[in-house]
This record gives C-alpha cells, sequence and structure tokens, in this order.
C-alpha cells in the first residue's frame, strides 16, 4: 500500500524533523477510572484511584535512582477522545480502542538496559499495583523512532498520547510526518517524540505519539475543532490511508491531596462549557465539508 495525501496544501508539507533519541521506554497504559462521558476526565479521583496514585508516585522515585532509568512519568488523562471510523467498524472487536486514564512512561538510559529494568523488583512493585487496579492494561516496550523535539516533562502542561492502530506501519509513519505538520501550523505544536515497538514486541498500537502543549484543554479543542482542514486533512488523510488515531490528553498526575481541590472543580466546569462549544463549532464545519 502506498501513502495517499487527500487535499494536498503546501503549507503541510512533512515536518521537519531531527535525530531521534538513544533512550528505551516502557509505556504502560491502565483503564482504572475512565469515564464514559466522553472527553471529560478530570473528575475527582476516588479514595481507591487517588491512593493507587500516590503508590504509582512512591515506586517512580524508586526506580528513577537505577542506573539503567532516565526518568519516569506518571500521566492522569483529562480528556479521552470518542473514536469514530469507517476502518474500525470493518475491524469490529479486533482493535481495542484506548480509553487509558493513567500512564507511566518509563525512560531507560538506552534500548538495550529495558529488560533490566523490567527484571527489577521496583518495576514488578509498580506493575503490580496497576494490574490489581486496572480493566485492562497495555505494555509497550519501545524506541524513538521519530522526533520533532523533546517533550517536556519538568513541568505540568497538555500531555497527548494518541494511539495508532493501521494496516500497514510503514505508511502509518509516512503520513505521520503530514499530520505532525498540521499540528505544527495550527496549534503550535513544536515537540514530539513517536513511540514505536522494539522488533519482536508484542503491542495492539503501532504507535504512540507523545506531545505537550501549554495551552488548556478548552483552547486545544477550540484549535482544533475551529480548523476546517482538521475535517478535510487530518481525519480524511487517516481514512484515506486506514489508519486510526486515538488520542487523549493527559495532565501530569496529582498527589491524593489535589484530586479535589476548588481549582480543579472551576477548571473542570470551564471546560465543560468550552466543549460544549468546540463540539457544536464541529458540527457546523463537518456538516460544511
Amino acid at each position: 500500500m502506498n501513502l495517499k495525501i487527500v487535499n494536498p496544501d503546501p503549507k503541510y508539507a512533512p515536518v521537519k524533523l531531527v535525530e531521534p533519541t538513544t533512550l528505551g521506554y516502557i509505556h504502560i497504559a491502565a483503564e482504572v477510572q475512565p469515564r464514559r462521558l466522553p472527553f471529560l476526565q478530570r473528575l475527582p479521583a476516588g479514595p481507591e484511584k487517588a491512593e493507587l496514585i500516590g503508590t504509582l508516585q512512591a515506586l517512580a522515585r524508586q526506580l528513577e535512582q537505577m542506573d539503567a532509568v532516565e526518568k519516569v512519568t506518571l500521566y492522569d488523562a483529562v480528556a479521552i477522545a470518542p473514536v469514530r471510523s469507517r476502518y474500525l467498524k470493518e475491524r469490529g472487536e479486533s482493535i481495542r480502542i484506548a480509553r487509558f486514564d493513567i500512564v507511566v512512561l518509563i525512560e531507560t538510559r538506552s534500548v538495550e538496559s529495558i529488560p533490566n529494568v523490567q527484571d527489577s523488583e521496583t518495576y514488578k512493585a509498580l506493575f503490580d499495583a496497576l494490574r490489581r487496579h486496572a480493566k485492562h492494561l497495555h505494555v509497550m516496550a519501545a524506541r524513538n523512532g521519530k522526533r520533532i523535539g523533546d517533550v517536556d516533562k519538568t513541568r505540568d502542561g497538555l500531555f497527548l498520547f494518541n494511539y495508532f492502530v493501521a494496516d500497514d506501519a510503514s505508511v502509518m509513519l509516512e503520513l505521520w510526518d503530514y499530520l505532525a505538520a498540521w499540528y505544527a501550523v495550527e496549534t503550535g505544536l513544536d515537540n514530539s517524540i513517536l513511540l514505536v515497538p522494539l522488533e519482536g514486541e508484542h503491542s495492539d498500537y503501532k504507535a504512540i505519539n507523545h506531545a505537550r502543549w501549554d495551552l488548556s484543554v478548552p483552547q486545544f479543542l477550540l484549535r482544533q475543532f475551529s480548523k476546517k482542514s482538521f475535517w478535510t486533512y487530518v481525519l480524511a488523510n487517516l481514512e484515506a490511508n486506514q489508519v486510526v488515531a486515538m488520542p487523549a490528553l493527559y495532565r501530569l498526575a496529582a498527589g491524593p491531596r489535589g484530586a479535589t481541590s476548588p481549582r480543579r472543580s472551576r477548571v473542570l466546569a470551564t471546560t465543560v462549557v468550552a466543549l460544549g462549544a468546540a463540539l457544536a463549532l464541529a458540527r457546523r464545519r463537518r456538516a460544511g465539508r
């Protein structure tokens, strides 16, 4: 299968890339308490999930003491997009929809050091803690296949993990360059790392993209859905190349005390209002295609 670009636009020429990192990655994604309501996820965590996050944070700090580990980052979902696609309908239950509300990303100093980290008692404790609470768990040992720029995880922001499935992985990787260009032009994206599974690694996804913005959820949704080209270029090219993207937005996971703060409640209320406006605008844009 060859890459097809529909509605080509010179603004979205393949994004400029830098050399991939030499780090190894262990991406652990869990469905713990994903909300049924599309998008909105950042509701106050129950005591069980709050306790789990605290446990994971303590284990993450322990993992970072290993010589083989560069960094461990814990994410909590704020928005999980509903996915609708002919591709998904045709393949039915053969594709696992990504609805992960907790992600742990372990960066190792090299790809070769991944097995040593996974054999450690601290990693096993972290994995077991997630397995006890998760309805579904997905683990992918990966390398960095493509990179626009490093994702800053030293401070909070709006983080993306985008889970890709496709008939042809090579076509999906080519298409990613064009879709990333759209996000660079239309949303100001200036960083991203594409994680691809190691050879022989079983994964439900051909790749997982990771990126970050200094935006709120409402700002990001409006920047995306307000663009007619999102429908005519991004979604159209995914469909034309038999690729599905399953995006979820995250914040750095807060400790148990931060889960129910008044500020978070105000942010949630603002998100609800902005989401309604964004979806209404999206429907108008889509109708006008």
